[in-house]
């Protein structure tokens, strides 16, 4: 069917598209869903000039080429914004605000952050009118006018900077004392020393003015408690990011009170098939660098649970015989003797029975499906479900006393 896939990634951003270009190679069916452009915030940085093997690069240029090498490998893309998902059936279904459903084998949610709103008056209102959140976006609008940044972090610093190249003056709204920003110190240096950007500090903003556009800002004073009007024709907030996952709240994935979802080293959730990877997982650092190896190691691992899935299937669900489901640690000389074992007495009851061998450090979620923790170990399956455990022994004969 045209809309089944081996994998399907929603978000298109470095840690999407890394695990696209990951799930092409591998030869799975993959589709990237994206509501916005593609390389989400990425796209909107300016320059870059910490990943890996480009000295100087922008966000549009770095993931056009992360775009390219997906595409290379067969990866579809469907623009689109996902609202409704169910993660426990198999496949996996997939709704999207255009109404069309798809279904993926193994999905990877990669919807990354969105800005937070201050959500003071005025802010929600003048938005596109004055208001905004991207400088690489909507600087250019501002050539000749007076600008309020809100926010001291590396972002808002950074784009603080860009926008000087445009505006006549940039002031920045800073909570802390004079002289400490939340940024790094090579762009608080460049900040503090331009021209052309002023700071208010120890303030906070109460509220955007104007009617149908920016007119200025009321700024309050946390020390001395009086607030003051500065005018302005723009207004750009940078004060946090929050995770897009909104859509998620009812899929039964585990997240934190923030909306971060909780993934373990092979950035698999609670839920089986569906991994997080990049900027709305629960992690220690947001970078390219770091979403480009989180969608690597997703792929990597819904790559092998489609192998086991599709194993199940075909050589247990399917099987008119009963199953023994051999676990074995290849690791383990023990183990694979016993495997072994398991081979000869197999062959004298092949009429009744399949054998399949399952390596532990490989098809773990076989092994967690029918509670096995230890190798060696046999399940005895019937259509599927479990009929019993055999107790592991290195004698040929009370093995087969237990069939």
């Amino acid at each position: 069917m045209d809309n089944c896939y081996d994998l399907i990634i929603i978000g298109g951003g470095p840690a999407g598209l890394t695990a696209g270009i990951y799930g092409g190679r591998a030869k799975l069916k993959t589709l990237i869903i994206n509501k916005g452009t593609i390389g989400g915030m990425a796209d909107n940085t300016r320059e870059i000039v910490n990943y890996p093997g480009y000295v100087n690069t922008s966000g549009p240029e770095l993931m056009e080429d992360f775009k390219r090498h997906a595409k290379s490998f067969g990866v579809e893309f469907l623009k689109d914004e996902v609202v409704s998902t169910d993660l426990y059936q198999d496949p996996k279904r997939i709704i999207t605000k255009k109404k069309k459903e798809v279904y993926g084998k193994a999905i990877i949610v990669a919807v990354g952050t969105q800005p937070r709103l201050l959500n003071i008056p005025g802010e929600k209102e003048l938005r596109g009118n004055g208001v905004a959140y991207c400088a690489t976006c909507d600087a250019e609008f501002f050539e000749g006018e007076d600008v309020v940044v809100v926010g001291s972090g590396d972002q808002a610093i950074e784009e603080g900077i860009f926008i000087t190249k445009f505006a006549r003056k940039v002031t920045v709204i800073v909570l802390h004392d004079e002289g400490v920003l939340d940024c790094n110190k090579v762009s608080a240096e460049k900040a503090l020393q331009s021209e052309k950007m002023e700071f208010v500090w120890n303030s906070t903003l109460e509220a955007v003015l104007g009617d149908e556009n920016v007119e200025g800002v009321k700024v309050k004073n946390l020390k001395t408690g009086t607030s003051s009007i500065l005018p302005c024709q723009g207004v750009f907030f940078f004060v946090g990011m929050i995770p897009a996952t909104e859509f998620l709240k009812d899929s039964g994935i585990e997240m934190d009170h923030r909306g971060y979802v909780s993934v373990n080293d092979l950035m698999e959730t609670n839920l089986s098939g569906v991994y997080a990877v990049g900027d709305n997982r629960i992690k220690y650092l947001r970078q390219v660098v770091s979403a480009a190896g989180d969608g690597a190691t997703a792929a990597v691992a819904a790559e092998r649970y489609i192998e086991e899935l599709e194993t199940f299937q075909k050589s247990i669900l399917n099987s008119e015989k009963k199953v023994l489901l051999v676990f074995f640690n290849a690791a383990d000389t023990q183990s694979l003797e016993f495997s072994s074992l398991m081979e000869e007495l197999h062959k004298e009851h092949s009429e009744e029975y399949i054998l399949v061998k399952v390596d532990m450090a490989t098809k773990k979620n076989l092994a967690e499906k029918y509670s096995v923790t230890n190798a060696p170990a046999v399940v005895v399956l019937d259509k599927g479900k479990k009929v019993k455990d055999m107790e592991c022994s290195t004698d040929k004969a009370t093995l087969a006393g237990q069939l």
